[in-house]
């Protein structure tokens, strides 16, 4: 009996320890698991991604944006033009959504009333949504953009005026359809980065006897960087391809009318028809002050050249996406600021009614636009609202969006004190509004410098805090987003 009785408790005894190993390789199990979920969390998990494009070309012959001295409306088209859309979601479930557009640029009321529309219908904060223009000009007019221009010597007329109203209507329906088909197709993705070279863009700013001018200055500062986003599905298949340059898409002239996107457009052309099935976006970089090298002129097509830019353009691009990348991790942060930016001491109603006799057509619309401010408002503005867009992807990129025709003293500036590896720098992003001058090409004037602001319709140049102001507020967000543990930062 004392046998048995012992060889029980024995037996009772081994499987308490199965129980216990058992017991313990659940909770080691747990532990395991739970450090992983975190550090996928802090890196932002998988990527989900989609991709999704919609025609915008207008229906039929519309007044054309970007040069003042065309006479008359379109004659058809060259290239589709396309609104197109990123849709990202990181390892926490953060949404936000990048849309390109072959235009010229969006106005703030355009981006405003289609971020209103999408938080409403996808529940994306301001923040979430980053809007960029290739700024061709090539294009057609939207909204009230750059009314002076059109408004001058031929004159756009109230019938036409009526149809670009119409055609920004249609714009914003667009770019909404667009956001929401993106985002339905989102599906597990990953991302990786990487930076290529294209050396068409030159600096146009020309020192002469009679100040600034434009032309073809080959010493002046220019960045030829590409970035390029590439977005993969799981089995490596390439959906999208996101890519960038700093120059205006001007190698197509003033006495072209049909529509097109210029170099960017003829570049995305041909990687969506080297990747299959791809959607390839452009993002324009602070070009304010460079042009494409060479462009149209007496002896050369436009668009030829036009062509010729995009295959290299799009051949760097490849380049970068078939080589070595850096995978992008998450989480994804995101940030939307706007803050005022001075303009310098405005003209008084003495000064404008002078400009009223002015030899120039422009300079007397403009003053005449701005006498109807002073009798609505009792003066013109002293400030503009500066809007200002960071994206964080977890420590491996950070997108940062400015708005207006920036010149590329911004662009390298940033780059030097964030570190150029990691950053990618957007103009024309949100709002244009007007061109956005450096402190050096402030002071140097020219159409860059403050010669162009009648265009866009601004009472005048901007003060000399301008370019102190924008990078100390992208180095605040920068740093704001950076310092967050996980979660991403909503508008301010």
């Amino acid at each position: 009996m004392a046998v048995k009785s012992l060889c029980k408790r024995w037996s009772s005894l081994r499987e308490d320890n199965v129980s216990i190993r058992r017991a313990s390789a659940a909770i080691v199990s747990l532990v395991f698991c739970a450090l992983l979920c975190r550090s996928a969390y802090a890196a932002g998990g998988s990527w989900k991604a989609g991709l999704a494009k919609v025609k915008i070309t207008p229906h039929g012959s519309l007044w054309m944006g970007g040069y003042a001295a065309r006479t008359h409306a379109s004659e058809g088209t060259l290239l589709e033009l396309h609104a197109k859309a990123l849709a990202l979601e990181d390892g926490t479930g953060r949404r936000a959504v990048l849309v390109t557009t072959d235009l010229l640029g969006l106005p703030q009321s355009v981006s405003e009333a289609v971020a209103t529309r999408v938080r409403q219908k996808y529940d994306l904060s301001r923040d979430q949504l980053f809007l960029n223009s290739s700024h061709t000009h090539s294009g057609p007019v939207i909204g009230t953009m750059l009314s002076v221009a059109y408004e001058g010597k031929q004159g756009i007329n109230a019938e036409q005026w009526e149809a670009v109203k119409a055609y920004t209507g249609r714009l914003e329906d667009q770019m909404v359809k667009v956001v929401g088909e993106a985002l339905h197709k989102l599906q597990p993705a990953t991302l990786s980065f990487g930076h290529g070279e294209a050396d068409f863009a030159i600096n146009r700013r020309v020192k002469s006897a009679a100040g600034y001018v434009g032309g073809v200055n080959r010493d002046g500062p220019v960045d030829h960087d590409v970035p390029v986003l590439v977005v993969r599905n799981q089995r490596g298949k390439v959906l999208g391809i996101v890519f960038g340059y700093a120059c205006h898409n001007t190698t197509i002239g003033s006495d072209f009318y049909k529509f097109s996107g210029d170099y960017a457009g003829f570049a995305q052309q041909r990687l969506e028809d080297q990747y299959h099935g791809a959607v390839a976006m452009f993002v324009e970089g602070c070009g304010a002050d460079a042009n494409p090298y060479p462009r149209w002129d007496r002896e050369r097509s436009g668009v030829e050249l036009a062509r010729q830019h995009g295959e290299g353009l799009a051949q760097a691009v490849e380049k970068v996406a078939e080589g070595s990348l850096i995978p992008v991790a998450g989480p994804l942060r995101t940030a939307f600021k706007v803050f005022p930016v001075q303009f310098a001491g405005p003209p008084t109603r003495a000064d404008y009614e002078e400009q009223l006799k002015s030899d120039d057509i422009y300079v007397r619309k403009h003053a005449e636009d701005m006498l109807k401010i002073i009798d609505q408002q009792g003066h013109v503005p002293s400030s503009y609202p500066y809007s200002l867009e960071v994206w964080e992807f977890g420590s491996s990129l950070t997108l940062v969006g400015l708005a207006g025709e920036v010149v590329v003293d911004y662009d390298l500036r940033l780059k030097k004190e964030l570190g150029a590896d990691k950053l990618w720098v957007a103009g024309y992003s949100n709002d244009v509004f007007a061109y956005v001058p450096s402190l050096r090409v402030l002071r140097e004037g020219g159409y860059e410098g403050g010669g162009a602001m009648i265009y866009y319709g601004q009472p005048g140049p901007f003060a000399p805090s301008i370019e102190e102001a924008i990078i100390g507020e992208v180095h605040e967000v920068v740093g704001s987003l950076r310092a967050q543990p996980g979660v991403a930062g909503k508008t301010p």
